[in-house]
């Protein structure tokens, strides 16, 4: 074990302290084991699985046996502070929330609903058109599944067509509920991944004017998952739980990977049993910055689903998809039906060099990536190695310059925020040099020498600024970017001014602002849920353990069309070959 000196937090320490004062014990034994799943919680796992720590199957159980003798670790179902389910240790909230998350989502997948087949053939070939032939049409399948079970996970890459694919769910399930009182939850995990929700569906369902005879009644507003299930201010309780369901008939949860496990379980804790649960995300995105790895941990159930014959029957009557049989008489996983796969991307096609690169990181070739940014064949990407420290700003300054040497050009807030959004750099890290803090200093000194801005204050025009917590009273969310500008109705003053779905833009003073920073840099992990024309992510010259293939494959894939990328060679292929792992026993649960 490392030195706790290097590893743990002072929160760690305390709660180690609190557990032994408790169990009346400052055994060794018992104060590491709660030392390490404490900190296992702040490291973004959900549990610490003894067996794998333990110098083999012996010295396992000899510690198992001390914890639970302890009086302070339980067994699955007693109530202790911490829980030991297997090998896998919890804190007991942890192990509640994941137990009861498996079970729910269990009982959504196995529950099957009754379809009018012709009304639902009729629907989705009015909406889908006709099957493409020789390849299987991957939306259709997901619709299909949709309308099967109460439990549908639909993944894929950007370009895939998820938001798409889920207007057409819904449509097709108000055509079959005959009724005005089916009631649509949209949500989201953050402010910023709901206000590009409810754009996309804006699009979506325009798109199907004349398809449907339900188009008009198929919702477009779309809040955050906090928000929908009601937080009770100055509490961490929520409006709705288990004594007061939510009261709608589906809920569709977008960016589903950012979803952290105590969110999901008390989203899924609040749904009517009979209500449909459809998540939207891509399963090979950087997972939740809390606790937990949803998405993650129910594809690995069924990295490629192996569908029951029954729901193979039923694709093939509804949509006239013939999915392959497998060996398999049944599936692996109670979740094999509803785990669908979008795998034809309509904005990075074969040609796309961006594509072709975050096809090889996320299968693990470095040196494929590698020879892709070498010779060109990663069209609309550019490579470097990072520059030192000393040249960071000059080789920077060209790459500021055209990303954002003109958002400031008009004085309408909508136009500069159109402006600036076309442009980000992206950062692994945030402290240091090439972390958000040393680049936004960077990038104010550069646009500041040619007179773009003036950051002789806190406040001035032009600064971007990110939220970083929800404020319900505010309407600003956990991700939010707002543009400094000058008050046209207050001569002589500046207002943040943030895009708005309804009113187009709306200010809010610099005063009232909750907690916040500048953001002409971000991390990778503030930028999911986002997209630019271009973005710049910048890897620092040393190895790290946040480099991961998840996240570089997330950088890369907020870009629509160009995408810079600085990063050593040893650097580079030490990231591609690593992955984030959690730890976590959901998908052994949702397996069984």
């Amino acid at each position: 074990m490392a030195s706790e000196t290097s590893d743990y937090r002072d929160i760690d320490f305390r709660f180690a302290d609190f557990l032994c004062r408790l169990a009346r014990s400052g055994s060794d034994e018992l104060r590491r084991a709660a030392l390490r799943v404490s900190n296992a919680v702040g490291q973004g796992h959900i549990c610490v699985d003894l067996a794998a720590e333990a110098g083999g199957e012996e010295e396992s159980g000899r510690v198992t046996d001390l914890l639970r003798s302890s009086g302070v670790v339980g067994n699955p179902g007693e109530f202790a502070p911490l829980v030991l389910d297997d090998t896998r240790l919890y804190l007991y909230r942890y192990w509640k929330y994941e137990t009861e998350l498996a079970e729910k989502i269990i009982e959504k997948a196995g529950s099957l609903y009754p379809v009018d087949g012709l009304i639902l053939r009729d629907g989705i070939a009015r909406l889908f058109g006709s099957p493409a032939d020789g390849e299987t049409d991957w939306q259709r399948v997901a619709a299909a599944a949709a309308l099967h079970s109460g439990f549908t996970v639909i993944s894929g890459g950007p370009g895939t067509g998820k938001t798409s694919t889920v207007v057409k769910i819904i449509a097709l399930l108000l055509e079959q509920s005959g009724s005005d009182g089916f009631r649509v939850a949209l949500t989201a995990p953050t402010g910023k991944a709901a206000a590009r929700l409810k754009d996309a569906i804006r699009g979506a369902r325009e798109g199907l004017a004349g398809l449907t005879p339900v188009q008009d009644r198929i919702p477009d507003e779309v809040t955050t998952i906090h928000r929908l299930l009601g937080v009770i201010p100055g509490s961490n309780r929520f409006r709705y739980h288990r004594g007061n369901l939510l009261p709608h008939d589906v809920v569709v949860v977008d960016e589903a990977s950012m979803v952290a496990l105590p969110l999901m379980a008390r989203l899924v804790e609040a749904m009517a049993p009979k209500a449909r649960l459809v998540l939207l995300g891509d399963r090979d995105q950087l997972a939740s910055v809390e606790a937990g790895a949803v998405l993650g941990d129910i594809y690995d159930t069924g990295d490629t689903p192996l569908y029951s014959p029954e729901f193979r029957r039923f694709v093939e009557e509804t949509t006239g998809e013939r999915l392959e049989r497998d060996s398999a008489d049944e599936p692996p996983s109670p979740l094999a039906d509803s785990l669908v796969i979008l795998r034809k991307n309509y904005r990075f096609g074969a040609g796309s060099g961006i594509g072709a690169l975050s096809r090889a990181i996320n299968g693990g070739d470095g040196v494929g990536a590698l020879a892709l940014l070498r010779d060109g064949g990663a069209s609309g990407v550019t490579w470097r190695e990072t520059p030192s420290v000393e040249a960071l700003e000059q080789a920077l300054s060209p790459e500021v310059l055209d990303g954002y040497g003109d958002y400031l050009a008009k004085d309408d807030p909508a136009a500069v925020l159109t402006a600036f959004d076309r442009f980000r750099v992206l950062c692994a890290v945030r402290e240091g040099r090439y972390g958000v803090a040393g680049l936004n200093g960077a990038i104010e000194r550069i646009l500041a020498a040619r007179g773009i801005i003036s950051p002789n204050r806190r406040w001035y025009r032009g600064r971007p600024v990110m939220v970083t917590v929800n404020d319900y009273a505010l309407r600003l969310f956990n991700g939010d970017v707002g543009i400094t500008l000058p008050d046209p109705e207050n001569p002589g003053n500046l207002a943040v001014f943030f895009p708005s779905a309804t009113e187009g833009v709306r200010k809010v003073s610099p005063l009232r602002l909750p907690h916040h920073e500048t953001v002409f840099a971000m991390t990778v992990h503030k930028s999911q849920g986002s997209e630019f024309d271009k973005i710049l992510m910048v890897i620092p010259p040393v190895e790290s353990p946040v480099l991961t293939r998840e996240l570089l494959y997330t950088g890369i894939t907020r870009a629509r069309a160009a995408a810079g990328l600085w990063c050593g060679e040893a650097v580079f292929n030490t990231a591609v070959a690593r992955r984030v792992e959690r730890r976590s026993g959901l998908r052994k649960a949702l397996a069984k």
